[in-house]
């Protein structure tokens, strides 16, 4: 019996060791094995094995470079990391925050953020705002949701206050579409942008959304329903527009809305009357009559411009106090469909606004609030490459305050208002395609399957077959998945994709950045960000590090 044991026992050991090294396993494998495959990524391996059905396609991988494969190389990385924790922790910056920036990537999700790494060249890439020295997450919920929308989350991270799924700078006692509710200044949150006028800060919003959508308004609307843009929508939810002012029009008349010095994106039609064609030739939504943007030149005088295209706005004068800038019917393009000619870019939209800012400023600081609109908009459609572009750029405009601003001063605060249901599955080589097939292995079906998929959306009609009640998913070789309109599959079919209930990260720079890090509810930002600049809200208990005494007022 010793001697069979002997013979049969290394025979055993060398098919297990083959078992994993090609990649498949034999039926009714144990668990551990079966959720945990072992691939050895070096070997190029044969696609006709069945005895497994996930067998491995064929790849051939190598370390990005020779060096990853010495232990040396990675403790030198971590050790270098070490180093740069110590130096930038050892002292705190309990300046002043003369500057505030706030960025806002609608919908950045933390996977997003992965995949974009590997859409910018490789895992270990990284944007400019991850190299900013705090890192936190916040806690997205709606008042009266567990998943958000981009208009509570806007009262909570620009008010302070959580409040109910669609409504924007009111508190939870409204509830949506409460027409009357919303004109009741008891209910009423304001944001961080007019805690910031009031002590005589410039002030701006930059988006590439409408400047009338959920996140923009957050900085200077009160309003029972998002969709209010315009009249028409007011009166399409059998609403009084001389009640419930709408977006736009509180935009232009408001408190908050007409001392903003910069006003950048798009959403001409919610200005204009329906009998005026606005640029590309879209009639205008307005029921009222009104020319909001007439109104709004008349109201600033000659030195407040209005402009519609890159040329110009680039080449306003250097007189300019204030700036309505629209450059779309709707929403901004996204970028790989933007011609760049009349379209500019977040990156340029934000130095402008810098410019404006520092000039109307008089040395009391200003704050500026940059949204990444459309890394939401893509996600909706399960358009992940138009996502993970749209994070590109949005970072564009991140790295570009950044060089323009000192830490010393200005603190830049960087997160998102919800997450989406996109995920990154296992198990590519490293550098494999993002936006490609997974090259790890095959489905159970045969059939190889996206590292990008959504829970849910449009992606799953575009990516099945359906014949005779039976639903096959379609061979993603056959597809152009580098289309930059491709449908990423989705395992639930929705006409649009929703949001996720994951908590976001939060990075930020400069004073006071240090209270951004931990796991906290989302309305605690503009708490954080009104103590480290020593302003004064209406919702809260008015600290600050003024009130603290550790700083004596601004300067």
């Amino acid at each position: 019996m010793d001697s069979l044991r002997q013979f049969i026992l290394p025979i055993l050991a060398w098919l297990l060791a083959l078992q994993q090294t090609q990649g498949y396993a034999i039926q009714h494998e144990p668990a551990e094995r079966r959720m945990h495959p072992v691939f050895n990524f070096k070997s190029a391996l044969p696609t006709e094995h069945t005895i497994h059905k996930r067998a491995m396609p064929m790849i051939n991988f190598d370390a990005p470079i020779a060096e990853e494969e010495y232990s040396h190389y990675w403790n030198s990385i971590g050790q270098n990391i070490l180093e740069k924790q110590i130096a930038e922790k050892a002292q705190l910056n309990t300046n002043l925050a003369k500057n505030i920036i706030m960025f806002l990537g609608d919908g950045m999700s933390i996977p997003t953020l992965t995949a974009g790494r590997v859409y910018l060249g490789g895992e270990e890439k990284q944007y400019s705002f991850e190299r900013f020295p705090y890192v936190g997450l916040s806690k997205t919920y709606c008042a009266n949701t567990q998943v958000a929308d981009s208009a509570c989350t806007a009262t909570a991270y620009l008010g302070g206050v959580k409040t109910n799924y669609g409504t924007i700078g009111v508190s939870a006692a409204i509830e949506a579409n409460d027409c009357l509710g919303q004109n009741n200044s008891i209910h009423h949150v304001t944001s961080i942008a007019a805690w910031a006028q009031r002590q005589g800060m410039a002030t701006g919003l930059v988006t590439t959304t409408s400047v009338t959508h959920a996140s923009p308004a957050g900085v200077y609307a009160h309003v029972a329903n998002r969709n209010w843009e315009n009249d028409a929508e007011v009166l399409s939810d059998n609403g009084d527009p001389l009640v419930c002012t709408d977006i736009a029009t509180q935009l232009v008349h408001g408190e908050v809305g007409r001392n903003l010095n910069v006003i950048l994106g798009g959403g001409r039609k919610h200005f204009l009357p329906n009998t005026v064609r606005e640029l590309e030739g879209e009639l205008g939504a307005r029921l009222d009559g009104h020319n909001l943007i007439k109104e709004w030149q008349a109201m600033h005088g000659r030195d407040a411009h209005y402009v519609q295209t890159r040329d110009e706005l680039l080449n306003l004068p250097t007189t300019t106090t204030r700036v309505m800038g629209l450059f779309g019917a709707n929403h901004m393009p996204f970028h790989l469909d933007a011609d760049a000619t009349l379209t500019p870019t977040l990156a340029e939209m934000t130095s402008i606004a810098l410019d404006i800012l520092e000039r109307q400023s008089n040395g009391r600081g200003f704050f500026l609030f940059v949204e990444g609109g459309r890394i939401d908009h893509a996600h909706h459609d399960t358009l992940a490459m138009k996502a993970l572009d749209e994070t590109a750029e949005f970072d564009k405009a991140i790295s570009l305050a950044h060089a323009r601003t000192d830490v010393r001063d200005t603190l830049t605060v960087v997160t998102s208002d919800h997450s989406h249901t996109m995920s990154v599955a296992g198990y590519s080589s490293r550098k494999n395609d993002i936006i490609g097939v997974n090259n790890g292995q095959l489905a159970d079906d045969q059939l190889p399957y996206a590292t990008l998929s959504y829970a849910n959306g449009p992606g799953f009609d575009y990516n099945v077959l359906k014949a005779n009640g039976a639903i096959k998913r379609k061979n993603l070789h056959k597809i152009d998945m580098k289309r930059k309109d491709y449908p990423f599959p989705s395992m639930v079919p929705l006409e649009s994709e929703t949001h996720g209930g994951d908590d976001v990260a939060v990075f930020a720079t400069g004073p006071y950045a240090h209270l951004f890090t931990g796991n906290y509810e989302q309305n605690f930002l503009p708490h954080a960000m009104s103590y480290a600049a020593c302003l004064q809200s209406d919702n809260s208990a008015k600290r600050s590090a003024c009130t603290d005494g550790l700083l004596r007022g601004r300067t």
